[in-house]
């Protein structure tokens, strides 16, 4: 009995329906159409019950709620020394990313944030354009030798993957001879951050870590020693003022801030870029449409990241005894929002399985409320450009046959190839 009340277990068959559905989930099936997982989890309720006696939120409100309330916390590090079994949040990986924005809470969160301010607002973003644009410009001409030369290409491996990780290494001044080294143990470093990863998941994403912790650590000493006119130096004058009298804190803010924005830009917008381009020209009409009216391709944009969202799941804690959806939840209770799942709610958008640009309807991919996606302007951004010079320059471009993806992801989704052809 808890202070919420008597909280039954899910029923044998719930339980085996939603191990089922998690299992299809994971597989390739289930990462081509993983839109049958959200209906069945949804059709169980708006929370569902977990076998490891978390909670599945599965309706577009109760997510939303969950995002926005004080009520709901991340998983921090004072929420892991509270488990039963806190061994199983101390491997390595797990704690370097428990001390990043995106597992913080107030009141270091909200310092950490205001710090920041809006890091890509209008006028940044106006800035970076030309160095996106001509970013662009190169990738889209390695485009097209390859499909000159082969027939097709990789457009993951030419495009999506490379324009994040240069764009953010032109903000942050990373050097591009670093830009592969850093899409890798970015790959490798995201295994922590699954619901169970596996031994051998959580040793890769360890090594990444190491990594990562050599490569940006020597990166601020280096940009210490030779300030630039960017986004880091900024960073590293900002936190050495404000922790005055304690050097130490200061590096670690530096370094969390420089790891966490600079890897957390790479996937989630690979995955936007690869899905909206083949949404886009996978059906030559869609794609001629588009042209005719580029003023549609943000809308474009937003019915991807409703219909498919980089990120499946994030979980949150309660902060106290509480109530979401009708279902009595203790203190520090766990629920897994499904980001999918909620987008797909037909009392949100009529007729979900859809694919409508001119929906106008609403997702919350990027979060809301405190944590709401740093780098989501940039995303869009980066789309955006990238969709109307790919549209422009390739007018008979399409896929030339289904995405291949990560099927041990069940967090943050990864395609890693999409063929495509003229």
């Amino acid at each position: 009995m808890t202070a919420v009340g008597d909280i039954s277990g899910p029923t044998i068959s719930d339980r085996r329906a939603v191990v089922s559905l998690l299992r299809h989930l994971r597989s390739p099936e289930g990462q081509a159409d993983p839109l049958p997982v959200w209906e069945g989890l949804r059709s169980m309720g708006d929370v569902v019950r977990a076998p490891w006696g978390a909670y599945f939120v599965t309706s577009f409100e109760a997510c939303s709620q969950v995002l926005r309330s004080r009520n709901w916390l991340v998983p921090d590090f004072a929420w892991q020394e509270r488990q039963p079994d806190p061994r199983r949040w101390q491997e390595l990986a797990t704690q370097e990313l428990t001390g990043t924005l995106s597992r913080i809470n107030a009141p270091s969160h909200t310092c950490q944030r205001r710090a920041l301010g809006n890091p890509f607002d209008r006028t940044t973003l106006e800035g970076l354009r030309p160095a996106i644009a001509h970013i662009v410009t190169g990738l889209l001409d390695d485009l097209e030798e390859r499909l000159r030369t082969d027939g097709e290409a990789d457009f993951v491996e030419t495009v999506a993957e490379l324009l994040p990780v240069r764009t953010v290494g032109e903000w942050l001044g990373i050097p591009e001879e670093h830009h592969a080294y850093i899409l890798d143990f970015a790959h490798r470093q995201a295994y922590a951050q699954e619901l169970f990863p596996s031994k051998e998941q959580l040793a890769q994403a360890g090594q990444a870590t190491l990594e990562m912790r050599a490569f940006f650590g020597e990166l601020i000493r280096e940009r210490r020693a030779r300030p630039g006119n960017d986004v880091l130096t900024g960073w590293i004058h900002h936190w050495d003022a404000h922790y005055a009298d304690d050097p130490e804190a200061a590096a670690r803010v530096i370094y969390h801030l420089t790891m966490f924005i600079t890897i957390a830009s790479l996937e989630t917008s690979a995955v936007l870029l690869t899905n909206a381009v083949r949404f886009a020209t996978e059906e030559p009409a869609r794609a001629q449409w588009l042209r005719a009216h580029p003023e549609h391709i943000d809308d474009l944009i937003e019915e991807t990241l409703r219909y498919d969202p980089p990120v499946w799941l994030n979980s949150h804690v309660a902060a106290d005894d509480t109530i979401l959806a009708g279902t009595p939840l203790a203190k520090d209770t766990t629920v897994h929002i499904l980001y999918g799942a909620a987008a797909h709610d037909p009392r949100r958008n009529p007729d979900p399985h859809v694919f409508d640009i001119l929906r106008d309807g609403g997702h919350i991919t990027f979060g809301s409320g405190p944590h709401y996606c740093l780098g989501a302007p940039l995303a869009r951004f980066e789309a955006r450009e990238a969709i109307a010079r790919i549209l422009e320059r390739f007018p008979t471009l399409r896929p030339a046959g289904p995405p291949s993806y990560d099927n041990s992801r069940l967090v943050f989704r990864r395609i890693t190839s999409l063929k495509v052809t003229v």
